[in-house]
């Protein structure tokens, strides 16, 4: 590993105008195309050297061998002794897991099927309580498909302070209100007592049986009984699906509800797309593969610290903060599977927003300040809109603009006005937005997650950063002394009155 890593971190430095006068077919071996989407990694540093260099990093790493084990539902969580069968959720995986989630997924359409048909009474709105990718997920789901499915109105809740749920309620009616908790332990704090306030505002409004309109989304169906929700009315899913790849499961059920079956296997059918590609394509013409040797190249190469994500869509605009978790929380590592220390930079920063904001906002610094941002453009062929096509000329206009703008530059004999150039972008166009399109590149950046852990040696399913907080979280409340700095016994006193 050490001698291929040499090789890459070795690799000639060209600019990207030099890396085009060189490689006469540069832009269509760096261009991909791809269940309705259109891969353009031309604009990066990765010349045919560095694609070399890191196919041989591939090849000591194993990425073929770690790669037959994910959707071979064998071990590749060795942290916490699981498989990772997200894959399997949209039928690419282990036969016999393929089929425990098709079985998962027949239940959780028999249950839309009931509610359709006002089993539950008549149902308008669907409250969705969760935290993480249990909430992340079916948030950006029906933020981009579901504006005018015209079904539910859905909200999505996560944050334990009160006031993102009363503001999800205020115009809801109990009466006409099912509750999906997300949970994959079932003990998650913030969705309990999220949970619990929400079934006491029904109770105040004399819903008869709030319990009876609680459907529990969980690995863990035993605690869902027990906190009080009726057996049939709970959606399991496998313990084998971490929570931020888990809206394929029974975690995605209020998309399912808002959005439509129909949609729900559109978006199934386009992950698995990608995932097939994943599976077969050579790594130089494969797009998750090539995203992470971008990824590498960047964090460990060039050393930068961040990676930049504009959504030049408005139904996008949820997927930075999708792609935050995603990325962060599964390769935000700092030791090798080992338990060694990895010896080089892992994850990249995550951040971004919504074009044309963002240009008014941050990209002063992407064309101007001092860091090295690699920036990623997502965008659609097809508008969101019937307005006057205009607007998502001009959209585009934008998006394509500033990729030329970053890597062109502009030179003057004004230092104010003078723009460095050779800065990279990857641009990401979709021929539209819809459920099959969303599927394949939610499953692209799942699957360039996963390279990028291959590559680094590190184990990207588990999270235990996540729970140190929130330990002493639980101390806290429980009245604990845990040897606390000084600085934060005297926020509890201030904020306490201890």
């Amino acid at each position: 590993m050490t001698e291929a890593w040499t090789s890459v971190e070795q690799v000639e430095a060209k600019t990207l105008k030099a890396l085009f006068a060189a490689e006469d077919d540069r832009l269509q071996r760096l261009t991909l195309e791809e269940a309705g989407i259109r891969f353009d990694f031309s604009k990066t540093h990765l010349s045919a050297q560095a694609i070399a260099a890191f196919e041989r990093l591939a090849e000591a790493q194993d990425l073929a061998g770690a790669r037959d084990a994910l959707f071979a539902g064998a071990e590749v969580n060795p942290t916490e002794g699981r498989a990772a069968e997200h894959s399997a959720e949209r039928g690419q995986g282990a036969p016999e897991s393929v089929a425990r989630s098709s079985a998962f997924h027949a239940r959780m359409r028999a249950l839309i099927d009931a509610i359709e048909a006002e089993a539950f009474g008549p149902v308008r709105h669907i409250l969705h309580i969760g935290i993480g990718g249990s909430a992340l997920g079916p948030d950006f789901l029906i933020d981009a498909l579901g504006r005018d499915a015209g079904r539910y109105e859905a909200k999505i809740v996560s944050n334990v302070d009160g006031a993102a749920l009363e503001e999800a309620i205020a115009d809801f009616d109990p009466h006409a209100t099912i509750i999906a908790v997300a949970s994959k332990t079932f003990t998650t704090m913030e969705t309990l007592l999220n949970t619990r306030s929400a079934l006491a505002w029904m109770e105040q409004a004399g819903v008869s049986d709030p319990y009876g309109r609680v459907v529990a989304l969980t690995a863990a169906p035993d605690k869902a009984v027990e906190f009080g929700v009726d057996e049939t009315r709970i959606l399991p899913f496998s313990e084998t699906v971490g929570g931020r790849y888990s809206l394929w499961s029974s975690i995605g059920f209020p998309a399912a509800l808002a959005l439509g079956w129909e949609a729900f296997e559109q978006l199934l059918e386009g992950a698995a797309a990608m995932d097939r590609h994943f599976r077969l394509a050579p790594l130089h013409r494969n797009a998750p593969v090539i995203a992470a040797f971008h990824d590498r190249y960047y964090a460990n190469v060039r050393k930068s610290q961040t990676r930049a994500v504009f959504a030049y869509d408005e139904r996008l605009r949820l997927l930075p903060s999708y792609l935050q978790q995603l990325e962060m929380e599964s390769n935000g590592k700092s030791v090798t599977l080992d338990g060694a220390p990895v010896g080089r930079e892992t994850s990249l920063i995550t951040w971004g927003g919504v074009g044309t904001d963002a240009q008014h906002a941050v990209f002063q610094l992407l064309h101007q300040g001092t860091h090295l941002v690699p920036v990623e453009f997502v965008a659609a062929v097809e508008p969101g809109h019937a307005l006057d096509e205009e607007h998502h000329r001009q959209l585009l206009i934008n998006c394509f603009a500033q990729g030329a703008a970053l890597m062109a530059g502009k030179s003057s004999e004004d230092p104010h006005r003078n723009y460095a150039g050779d800065r990279p972008s990857t641009t990401i166009l979709l021929d539209r937005v819809d459920p099959f399109t969303i599927g394949a590149l939610l499953a692209f950046y799942e699957q360039r997650t996963f390279v990028n852990a291959v590559l680094l040696g590190i184990n990207p399913f588990d999270q235990f950063g996540v729970e140190l907080g929130k330990s002493m979280a639980k101390a806290i409340d429980n009245g604990e002394d845990l040897g606390f700095d000084p600085s934060t016994k005297a926020l509890m006193a201030r904020a306490f009155g201890e």
